[in-house]
């Protein structure tokens, strides 16, 4: 489904900044998240985006797990795997898999280190469990970034930060690509249709979150950077396997003044533009962009094409990410995988929703380009 240029309109952050204490625009900003607790993320100015020298990306949440295979290294990349977890006297543990995605960012520059939690999973249980066996301790996190406002990748923030809240460092940001992210959505077709949640905002209060809205480009942890919004500018088509409501019921759900005027007065459920989506990216020295697109329903080309945009780098070292193809037909793979080609990546590292049809097709046009992932796989860009 298309939308048009009106549809897509960006809300400003001014009006909730300069909001009057006692107003609904009040209570967005501080009353339901803490005084000062939202605020608009610190905005890329100029191209002017760092140059880390290295980042290792791990699988914290997938669809399945390469428990057998080694580690490895394939040319400039090193891909580091877990396999079942083994003591001397408690029963083996393995990484939980399911339907959703996380992934955690380690990125060095100089001395200086970062690490970042993108995305949780479907579940608290999946993340928690999958984050010890792998060694991430929550504490030594910089920020969270949420990509989009669906289950299969907030599901997992209530227990996650139930169970490391507290310990988490004061006033975390939290990087979203907007207010749209907390509506309240619906998913499926015919019978299995229903609830597909809704971001939780006590338990953001609780754990004294710093939510920063990245609807441009932003930086993120002063390493990474966020695309913002990504325009449809390709032959790439964005789907709606979700609804989304405007309104807040019990707590739940987006406050209309929050988003783009021609949403704030819709009463029917809608389909997903995603518009709120956003890719994260790192710019490796030496190597080129690495993007990570965690579903890419605004497309893949499109997450690209604004990451290069914004960074000013051409060179595409690295793209990877759930991409949303398995609904598609070959064709449409076939267009995908040749666009991809285009522009030229070294690696091409299909995850969560990209379909083993496309990662089959994308591996007869990329060839040893494609690189198989799974939950637990690191991959490790830039300087050893």
């Amino acid at each position: 489904m298309s939308f048009p240029d009106s549809y897509l309109a960006s809300p400003t952050r001014r009006h909730l900044l300069r909001a009057a204490p006692g107003s609904l625009l009040w209570t967005l900003s501080g009353g339901l998240l803490g005084s000062g607790s939202i605020a608009s993320a610190q905005p890329v100015t100029d191209g002017a985006v760092p140059v880390v020298d290295r980042v290792s990306i791990r699988v914290v949440t997938d669809s399945y797990h390469h428990a057998f295979e080694p580690g490895r290294t394939v040319r400039d990349v090193r891909i580091d795997r877990i396999g079942t977890s083994l003591s001397k006297s408690g029963p083996p543990r393995s990484l939980l898999n399911e339907w959703g995605l996380s992934l955690h960012l380690e990125s060095s520059r100089g001395n200086e280190t970062r690490q970042v939690l993108v995305d949780f999973g479907f579940s608290g249980t999946t993340v928690n469990t999958n984050l010890e066996l792998i060694g991430i301790d929550p504490t030594r996190l910089d920020a969270l970034v949420l990509s989009h406002g669906h289950y299969d990748h907030f599901g997992g923030l209530v227990g996650f930060l139930q169970a490391h809240g507290a310990k988490l460092k004061r006033d975390l940001p939290f990087v979203l690509g907007g207010e749209e992210c907390f509506c309240t959505r619906e998913a499926g077709i015919g019978a299995n249709s229903g609830n597909f949640g809704a971001l939780d905002r006590e338990a953001i209060r609780a754990a004294s979150l710093q939510v920063q809205y990245a609807e441009r480009p932003s930086l993120i942890a002063g390493h990474a950077f966020t695309t913002g919004r990504i325009p449809t500018e390709t032959f790439e088509r964005v789907l709606a396997p979700s609804r989304m409501a405007v309104g807040v019921k019990d707590g739940l759900g987006c406050y209309p003044e929050g988003l783009p005027e021609t949403k704030r007065s819709l009463t029917a459920m809608v389909p997903d533009d995603f518009q709120h989506e956003q890719a994260t990216a790192f710019v490796v020295k030496d190597k080129g962009l690495v993007v990570m697109t965690s579903c890419g329903h605004r497309g893949i080309v499109n997450s690209v094409l604004t990451a290069q945009r914004v960074s000013g780098v051409k060179k595409v070292h690295a793209v990877m990410g759930g991409f949303h193809l398995a609904p598609h037909a070959p064709e449409y793979w076939r267009q995908t995988a040749q666009a991809i080609k285009a522009l030229e990546p070294d690696w091409l590292i299909p995850m969560h929703c990209s379909g083993e049809g496309f990662i089959a097709v994308a591996q007869q046009e990329m060839g040893d380009k494609v690189l198989r992932s799974s939950t637990g796989t690191r991959f490790l860009f830039g300087a050893a």
